[in-house]
């Protein structure tokens, strides 16, 4: 059999390119939220995404119904088995609720959660100064009439899982980050959240849960990994403020900021996508329920 000449260190070379370049482009694929096109998949109130990057695969919030979420992944054919690892965001159900479904079909993958033992997701330590003991208390008034164990854990939420607790900033993979904030904000207040940060050649993808400790807080702590920020997905939390307030912030989104992109969704509330569509205009990213965004 005779071999056509070809010229070989050129076709490696463009193989080699074009493998580069797929594993330079991250997708986005929201798997939970209240709106969207798709007539195959179920809109519920809650947060849910997956992010695929340089091969790795993350799942990002779960949800805030375990079986509508099993319904969505299966319609989107997405195989949590083959999850390289979970974060998520905060302790609230409409983000965690699907941990149930996620938990049954693969209790191994890693599960980072922000640090704090009211989180539910387990084994934080209670220090002994809690108890804060008074000797002039009769026994029967004192925690463990006063002798409370040397080591005292919090409850789990879940009898199974591999839950990562996360207190700080830290890089889970080669340029993939988890920001931690905690809310100063009434209603909200003390709750620790985790946003995803994925550098990107172009700035920071930024995957939020609720943002409860305000979206400028999270881009404060974004700028110590990079401070360029080429997209931001999820929940703004501006569902209750005021128009004024929206378009005072997307002003400083923009020009403060400058976030090159928004792809907004979940509790951002309809009042700040409507701003953020003209104020982004071909820089507004449609991030509905069933969207697959490329981001290059």
């Amino acid at each position: 059999m005779r071999l056509s000449k070809r010229p070989w260190p050129l076709v490696c070379f463009l193989i080699l390119g074009c493998a580069r370049a797929s594993l330079a482009a991250d997708r986005v694929t929201i798997l939970y939220d209240a709106f969207g096109e798709s007539g195959q998949l179920t809109k519920d109130w809650g947060f849910s995404a997956l992010i695929e990057h340089h091969g790795k695969t993350i799942l990002f919030d779960s949800g805030n119904n375990a079986e509508i979420f099993e319904k969505n992944t299966k319609a989107l054919s997405v195989d949590l088995t083959k999850l390289d690892l979970v974060v998520i965001s905060h302790r609230h159900t409409d983000h965690t609720s699907g941990l149930q479904y996620l938990l049954k079909v693969n209790p191994q993958v890693p599960i980072y959660v922000p640090a704090n033992g009211a989180d539910g997701f387990g084994d934080g330590e209670i220090p002994m100064a809690f108890y804060r003991p008074e000797t002039d208390l009769p026994a029967k008034m004192r925690y463990y009439s006063g002798a409370p164990p040397a080591q005292s854990r919090s409850g789990k939420r879940y009898e199974v899982g591999k839950f990562v607790l996360v207190g700080k900033q830290t890089e889970i993979l080669p340029g993939v980050f988890l920001l931690f904030t905690v809310s100063r904000i009434p209603g909200t207040l003390e709750l620790p959240e985790l946003t995803l940060a994925i550098k990107t050649r172009d700035g920071l993808l930024l995957v939020d849960g609720c943002s409860h400790a305000g979206i400028e807080e999270i881009l404060k702590a974004a700028s110590a990994v990079d401070p360029r920020v080429h997209i931001v997905f999820g929940g703004l939390h501006l569902v209750g403020s005021s128009p004024e307030d929206i378009d005072a912030l997307v002003a400083r989104l923009k020009n403060t900021w400058h976030v090159a992109k928004m792809a907004p969704g979940h509790c951002t509330g309809e009042p700040a996508f409507l701003r953020l569509q003209k104020a982004y205009a071909e820089n507004y990213v449609y991030a509905g329920l069933g969207s697959r965004i490329t981001v290059e």
